[in-house]
């Protein structure tokens, strides 16, 4: 079925006009008069909807009640910046597994470097990626993607009551679904290529982070954060 984002501020209207970048997605996917499809909002509510009409420059659409599915807790994303276009691969993914949001960052190792404004265009497209991922997987919520900033900044950019767990290739005895626990929200910290530095890591441990493995073997930086991500969600019994 078609779906469509349309960001609603308030109560639904029982009719809903769509113009803009929505009008378009419906004309390039010739969506007639009568046909049915679903909107949602991205803050986790959706509705069934019939077209009711499709005008030269925007629809009418008929909304009916809302839905909503609980994503489970909030796990957010904290990951160093990865050379390329890895990170999309992370967002994209990330999106479909359950990701809440996603925190980009820059650390000693990271080889990607971002001046302000590129860090703010790059931002935009991420944004675009995650919300077209949320549409395509049938996630009523888009995960929110956070400007670039510093590590322990966006550490301590994370909402009062994350726990913080850093993915450690040098650790051996904490797993990440034991340290995950079971009710509160989650901040996965993945370093990039070469992973993290010793002094990052004190400094994360130093705010209360939690240092954890997963396993034996050495991942990609998008690998363990996608690996990472499908472990808590499985460990939640939302995956597998």
């Amino acid at each position: 079925m078609t779906r469509l984002l349309v960001p609603l501020g308030g109560p639904a209207p029982a009719e809903l006009r769509v113009d803009g970048a929505a009008f378009h997605h419906l004309r390039v996917l010739r969506v007639a008069e009568g046909e049915a499809l679903e909107v949602f909002d991205g803050k986790g509510r959706a509705f069934d909807a019939r077209v009711l009409a499709v005008e030269k420059d925007h629809a009418r659409l008929r909304l009916g009640p809302p839905r909503t599915v609980s994503p489970g807790r909030p796990i957010d994303i904290v990951q160093a910046l990865p050379k390329g276009d890895k990170l999309e691969l992370v967002l994209q993914k990330g999106t479909e597994l359950g990701a809440h949001a996603f925190y980009p960052v820059l650390s000693e190792r990271s080889v990607l470097r971002l001046s302000p404004a590129r860090a703010d265009e790059r931002r935009k497209r991420w944004q675009r990626i995650v919300s077209e991922a949320a549409r395509q997987c049938g996630r009523s919520d888009v995960p929110v993607v956070h400007p670039v900033r510093s590590l322990v900044e966006a550490v301590q950019a994370l909402p009062a009551g994350t726990r913080v767990l850093v993915l450690d290739e040098e650790e051996r005895e904490v797993r990440l679904a034991a340290a995950a626990g079971a009710e509160a929200a989650l901040a996965l910290v993945i370093g990039p290529e070469g992973g993290l530095s010793r002094a990052e890591l004190n400094s994360l441990r130093s705010l209360g982070a939690v240092a954890v493995s997963l396993g034996p073997l050495v991942l990609r930086t998008e690998t363990a954060a996608l690996a990472g991500l499908a472990v808590l969600r499985h460990a939640d019994r939302l995956l597998g």
